[in-house]
């Protein structure tokens, strides 16, 4: 299966973004050859903004050329963009409600060799619960171009959770991607895998696992955290025993706590978070990183055996 890594989809869906939209400018914190901003600084040079190690500068730079009209897509790496710019980010981009889009590359323990000090894995909580911004994080590479695009068209702060380590593309250029609308992949009643990021891939293989053993599982692709897509969980809830929900990021404050608290209050429902237990990463091979932590298809698959 082919894979690719959703920071590189990032950096070739701006270029083909910048030449349709000259409104487009992107700033980066030293890190363009990392974050794949380099495609764009080369093509469009009096566009791009390498703004140094200066995260909390790059942000509030951000926001000021929001006001003027453009769209700033604003890079990092996860841990300093959601952490070290964190006030930034509040003060200065979700209180105006600026049109601003936050675009970290290096997220989750699948970062790698870099360790726990660089491998955000509570950026979805801190950016979740900000008023007024978007958190999505996309399944592969197909499904980052289309999202960036959708992000161009959309107005106020976006947060786009993006990764270092290559995985199997989904999608195919057919698919179809809408901010705040979840996509169910495959269909079954027996247990609902609600998923995020790279652990889409991950569920799909798990339902062909639990299939072999007799049990129907709905995957459903939640790549929009916030908005939740009320409607869809609320039906995998109705209709399934229980739901699981897989995320690379912490159990707490994720995809896992929003499904949770939203179902608590409407339909209670049992929700199994599968995610980082409360722990920081540490340094390895991205796919050992996964390994490590029990973000596997076959750890879905044992979820979901011993609860059924």
């Amino acid at each position: 299966m082919e894979k690719k890594a959703t920071r590189l989809a990032y950096g070739e869906a701006l270029v083909k973004l910048g030449k349709i939209n000259k409104d487009v400018v992107v700033l980066d914190a030293d890190l363009t050859k990392s974050t794949m901003t380099t495609f764009f600084q080369k093509e469009f040079p009096n566009r791009h903004l390498n703004m140094g190690i200066a995260e909390a500068n790059m942000m509030a730079t951000a926001a000021g050329i929001a006001t003027t009209g453009k769209i700033p897509f604003a890079s990092t790496f996860a841990v300093f963009a959601a952490g070290r710019a964190f006030d930034q980010i509040r003060n200065s981009i979700a209180y105006p409600h600026l049109n601003v889009k936050i675009c970290p590359t290096h997220a989750g323990v699948s970062l790698g060799e870099d360790g726990g000090s660089h491998q955000s894995i509570e950026d979805i909580a801190l950016m979740r619960v900000l008023p007024g911004m978007v958190v999505l994080s996309p399944a592969d590479a197909v499904e980052t171009e289309k999202m960036i695009f959708a992000v161009a068209e959309y107005k106020g702060p976006v947060y786009v959770r993006l990764g270092r380590l290559p995985v199997p593309i989904i999608f195919d250029e057919d698919y179809k991607f809408e901010i705040g609308k979840a996509v169910t992949l495959t269909q079954g009643n027996d247990v609902a895998l609600i998923a995020t990021g790279l652990l889409v891939y991950e569920a799909l293989e798990a339902a062909k696992t639990l299939k072999e053993k007799g049990i129907n599982a709905r995957v459903i692709n939640m790549s929009t955290i916030k908005p939740l897509d009320n409607e869809t969980v609320l039906k995998a809830a109705k209709e399934c025993k229980f739901i699981v929900t897989s995320e690379e990021h912490s159990i707490i404050g994720g995809l896992g706590g929003a499904v949770a608290e939203y179902l608590s209050e409407v339909h209670p429902t049992k929700v199994i978070r599968h995610g980082v237990n409360d722990v920081f990463g540490q340094s390895g091979e991205g796919n050992e990183m996964l390994d490590k932590y029990k973000l596997r298809a076959k750890d879905i698959v044992e979820i979901v055996l011993k609860n059924m």
